[in-house]
């Protein structure tokens, strides 16, 4: 991937993408020769699981391209959203996340010398930041706030405040964080859109973003933490990853909302680019004495789904082995590292074995089934005292 020329850099910083926003404060670093300075957030909360290897696949193919990447480990922004967890996991659950996305990029291959973690605490409570977050709150209506954070971050008609910040402390920093452009899903857009508005009426730059498209999960909708069948944890047993790629939702000749074909096309393809130089995927049909079904590009894959010559049947099975192989030094290294296995427990405790209830012996006396019953001896009336 070296000397790679302007076009072929943006082409690969680019690639994949749903949508860049101000494209050309990126085109302008790369014509002068520069490297462009990137950064991607993310709230330590739930485990990372295979989804996020999309963003990290990205973030490879950037430092591939001579970018210099932050990952800004969002421990704040973990309280401020409906406060999922106390400060003192939150602080484990960043370390965790650290030891996981550096052995996500170490997997796809890239060199990390431009790779730097940084906490959002650690500039987030300075107080020219302070000052900025009041600033901003001063030049941001309520309803500009909502509709910033309104894919992100949960609302309710009577939420907390600390809703609102989020968003005008994401804004922040990108001009904390000293970079040219934030990379994030699609779901970030309203975000994204209200940076270009909003740092100019601080005296601040605008700066470019990236968006990536948001991955169907496996079964269909959003790959998420909480939903244990639409993700693989990254730490996975081989034999659970085959499992539950098999019970995956990829319905025959229907190419869209399917995570089985979205995960070849923003994963398993780019990946072999990074490694190889070149995008190859390949299918056994062994089974069915064939050769092997090549691909290189996403579309012809799509075509032969829709045309049934690519089938689940044998898609699956070829998905499965491929998030194996690359999950593989992940679960290595994680068996290798003891502070890491260590930093798990202590960010995501085993739940506690629930108690059971003791039950409650019922009374029954002295009588048994078919006794006869005692009859209640009746009270006399008390009779009246003689004059």
């Amino acid at each position: 991937m070296a000397n790679l020329s302007a076009d072929q850099r943006l082409d690969l910083i680019t690639e994949n993408l749903q949508e860049v926003l101000n494209k050309d404060i990126i085109e302008t670093i790369l014509k002068e020769g520069r490297n462009p300075k990137i950064y991607w957030g993310t709230s330590p909360t739930g485990k990372p699981h295979c989804g996020y290897l999309v963003p990290a696949v990205k973030i490879a193919q950037f430092l591939a391209a001579g970018a210099e990447m932050t990952i800004l480990i969002a421990d704040l922004h973990a309280n401020l959203d409906s406060l999922k967890s106390t400060f003192e996991i939150v602080e484990h659950r960043a370390k965790y996340y650290e030891y996981t996305i550096t052995a996500m990029l170490q997997a796809v291959g890239v060199s990390t010398e431009k790779l730097r973690f940084v906490r959002g605490s650690s500039y987030q409570k300075n107080a020219d930041y302070v000052m900025d977050v009041y600033r901003l709150s001063s030049v941001v209506s309520e309803h500009d706030a909502k509709r910033a954070g309104a894919e992100i971050v949960k609302q309710s008609n009577n939420g907390p405040l600390s809703g609102l910040l989020y968003p005008l402390l994401q804004v922040l920093d990108e001009q904390y964080l000293d970079v040219d452009a934030q990379f994030g899903g699609l779901d970030q857009r309203k975000l994204f859109a209200a940076s270009t508005e909003w740092h100019p009426k601080l005296g601040y730059k605008k700066r470019a973003h990236l968006c990536n498209a948001m991955v169907p999960g496996l079964s269909g909708g959003k790959m998420s933490s909480s939903e244990e069948d639409s993700k693989i944890d990254l730490l996975e047993s081989v034999d659970s990853i085959k499992k539950k790629i098999r019970k995956a939702q990829a319905a025959p000749k229907e190419t869209d909302n399917n995570g089985i074909l979205a995960f070849v096309q923003y994963v398993l393809l780019p990946v072999a680019t990074l490694k190889t130089g070149k995008p190859e995927f390949r299918v056994s049909r062994e089974r069915d004495g064939l050769e092997p079904l090549v691909y290189t590009n996403i579309e012809k894959m799509h075509e032969d789904y829709r045309n049934d010559i690519l089938s689940p049947q044998i898609l699956k099975p070829a998905v499965a082995d491929a998030i194996v192989e690359l999950t593989a030094p992940i679960r290595a290294a994680f068996d290798a590292n003891p502070e890491w296995q260590e930093v798990t427990l202590k960010a995501y405790p085993p739940p506690a074995p629930k108690q059971k209830k003791e039950k409650k012996q019922k009374d029954k006396g002295s009588r048994h089934p078919g006794a006869a019953k005692e009859e209640t001896p009746k009270e006399e009336t008390p009779k009246p005292a003689e004059q």
